[in-house]
């Protein structure tokens, strides 16, 4: 088995932790169990590029148990947790292809260490994994039935490449389930956010201006988030819809260069490039700090930054502070990567239950139904999203109630009016 790895000798902790967050991935556990028994992914070779966390462990385990043989490599040079990698290999008898801090080369030298497998089905958080055999590996294509897509940012990238019939295969936009984005987004990165900040920082967000970029589904979380700590929110967006709701919702809104001059914390969730740049950093106050966490590490400007600074030293583990020339400072979490997982450790088991769900029950759909699907972004069928939040209900032990006959028959009429 080949891998590559920080050190196997941190499996024992790594497995520890894994097991930790399997108690709380109940409905992944029963899909696991129903996996082991049928084998859905007999013979099936899949390449996940995902963050290589706990919760990703139990998935990958869910993908082996269910018969498939799985590649592991990372979704972020920042994300793994090295211990976790180890278990993986040593006690799951997974190849894993990740190591905390990888530089640029050895990410992609990793992606195409998964892709050497000639997967028959891919799964990505980003969609690197994808863009790479678009780009470089195109005689893959060929082979594979279909992949799954685990965040916002890799949706976006791959409805561009349908949109330009480009795309080689068929695609399951796991992110746009409703179990997926409005509780990994929302509370997930929510939590996992404001972890990470005060992780790295130990700063209280009591009385602080905190203002978050971006009021998708994670800056709504975020924004829960900072405000129940006592934090003072501001909101800034592009989208008057977004805005709007913002607003309503409670929230100062303000264009960012408004924001820049009074904002003590700053964190970008937009999927864009460059929403932090030069002319934001010198509005901003001397010991401001800014973060990111959507998913890849250029919505704040660093070479602007870097080009303004005299000086930049590591203050903490996560915090480079940049000393600009006029003598006021600027401090950078996690070099601008996901600070939810440079910093914390993601998101919380639960949350991940849902998404890898369905994760594992996206791959059985494509192993059942790749002969049906034409290339393209596909949703995550109504049947499954529903059947998760049912077992979710479950496992939580609440119990819902039912449509009578009557009920049911008069929303599906037309007859009946005032």
């Amino acid at each position: 088995m080949k891998y590559d790895i920080k050190d196997l000798r941190l499996a024992k902790k790594g497995k520890l932790r894994i097991e930790w967050a399997s108690e709380y991935m109940i409905v992944l556990r029963l899909i696991r169990e129903r996996f082991r028994r049928t084998k859905p992914l007999k013979d099936l070779r899949i390449s996940c590029c995902l963050h290589v966390t706990t919760e990703t462990a139990n998935l990958a385990l869910a993908l082996k148990e269910g018969g498939a043989e799985v590649f592991v490599c990372a979704s972020n040079p920042l994300s793994t947790q090295d211990d976790v990698a180890a278990s993986i290999v040593k006690d799951m008898g997974i190849s894993v292809f990740a190591i905390k801090g990888e530089g640029s080369k050895v990410y992609y030298r990793h992606i195409n260490s998964v892709l050497d497998q000639r997967p028959r089905i891919t799964m990505d958080d980003g969609a690197d994994l994808v863009s790479t055999i678009h780009k470089t590996r195109t005689d893959l294509a060929a082979g594979i039935l279909g992949g799954t897509e685990e965040t916002t940012t890799g949706v976006i990238r791959l409805k561009s490449l349908q949109k330009k019939g480009l795309l080689r295969y068929p695609i399951i936009a796991v992110n746009d389930a409703n179990t997926k984005h409005m509780f990994d987004n929302r509370y997930g990165t929510g939590q996992s956010t404001v972890d990470g900040i005060i992780r790295a920082t130990n700063r209280l967000l009591a009385g602080s201006n905190f203002i978050v970029c971006g009021y998708g589904w994670c800056g709504r979380g975020v924004a829960m988030r900072a405000a129940g700590m006592g934090a003072n929110v501001t909101i800034v967006e592009v989208d008057p819809l977004k805005a709007l709701e913002a607003v309503m919702d409670g929230y100062s809104v303000m264009p960012l260069k408004n924001a820049s001059r009074i904002g003590d914390i700053f964190v970008t969730l937009t999927g864009d490039i460059h929403v932090l740049r030069g002319e934001h950093f010198g509005m901003m106050k001397d010991g401001a700090i800014i973060c990111n966490s959507g998913h890849f590490d250029v919505e704040i400007d660093i070479p602007a930054l870097k080009a303004m600074s005299g000086k930049v030293r590591r203050v903490r583990e996560f915090v480079d502070e940049h000393s600009l020339k006029d003598g006021r400072r600027i401090n950078l979490l996690g070099e601008g990567r996901l600070i939810n997982l440079a910093s914390a450790e993601g998101h919380p088991a639960s949350v991940m239950d849902m998404s890898f769900a369905n994760q594992a029950l996206a791959c059985e759909y494509i192993a059942k139904n790749h002969d049906k699907l034409g290339k393209r972004v596909y949703s995550v069928p109504e049947e499954i999203d529903k059947n998760i939040a049912r077992l979710k209900l479950e496992s939580l032990g609440i119990k819902i109630d039912k449509l009578t006959k009557e009920q049911a028959s008069y929303l599906e009429s037309w007859e009946l009016g005032t």
